[in-house]
C-alpha cells in the first residue's frame, strides 16, 4: 500500500506519487521536491490547476508551509502540471 498525502487545496487523498510535494527547508525559500526525500516541512498539491489556483487564492501553502510562497513557485508548478499527466480534481 502506497502512502496516501491529502493536497492542501482540495483536501483529497491521494497516492504520493500522483501529488507534487512543496518544501520548506530550513533557512531557505520553499522548493518543489520532485524526488520526495528533501528535509523539511513539506505539503503537497494536485497536478491539477484548478487546485494550483484555489491554493494560491487561499494561500492554503502559506499557511501549510508558514511562509510566503513566491509567485514564480506557482509558476513553476503550473510548468510540471503543462508538461505532465493531470491529476487530481
Amino acid at each position: 500500500m502506497l502512502p496516501q498525502r491529502m493536497c492542501v487545496a482540495c483536501r483529497l487523498r491521494g497516492d504520493r506519487g500522483q501529488l507534487i510535494r512543496i518544501v520548506k527547508p530550513k533557512d531557505a525559500p520553499a522548493l518543489i521536491d520532485n524526488k520526495g526525500n528533501a528535509s523539511g516541512r513539506g505539503a503537497y498539491i494536485c497536478k491539477s490547476a484548478t487546485c494550483v489556483e484555489k491554493a494560491q487564492k487561499r494561500r492554503a501553502l502559506n499557511r501549510a508551509l508558514r511562509c510566503e510562497i513566491a509567485d514564480s513557485l506557482y509558476q513553476q508548478i503550473h510548468i510540471i502540471i503543462d508538461g505532465g499527466e493531470q491529476n487530481g480534481c
